[in-house]
């Protein structure tokens, strides 16, 4: 099994930045596709961005790319999202996940664990 733990949410005005880290303990995150979703009050939850399962791809929401940014520190075991020019659609939960059995998915059911969630709150 693999703990994630999300923290660096909060709030930030349009336009801003923050940046989300994923803490990964138990089986180390090389194992695993790393993704980041998000879920919106009322909305279903959404891919944004993810690491392939080798580390050496990333993929990205289509409204987020050119704005956000995936990364990974293997010696730490965290993956990190960096989010640029930041808007107030952009106002959701954030969650990061991995996926033990296939080498990338934007789909939220492929994915096996779950953090627990860091709001980021982005005013107009």
């Amino acid at each position: 099994q693999v703990q994630l733990v999300e923290s660096g949410g909060g709030l930030v005005q349009a336009g801003g930045s923050l940046r989300l880290s994923c803490a990964a303990s138990g089986r180390t995150f090389s194992d695993y596709a790393m993704g980041w979703f998000r879920q919106a009050p009322g909305k279903e939850r959404e891919f944004v961005a993810a690491f392939s399962r080798d580390g050496r791809n990333t993929f990205y929401l289509d409204s987020v790319e050119g704005r956000f940014t995936v990364s990974r520190d293997n010696a730490m075991n965290t993956i990190y999202l960096q989010m640029n020019s930041l808007r107030p659609e952009d106002t959701a939960v954030y969650y990061c996940a991995a996926a033990g059995g296939v080498a990338f998915s934007s789909t939220a059911n492929r994915y096996d664990y779950w953090g627990q969630g860091t709001q980021v709150t982005v005013s107009a």
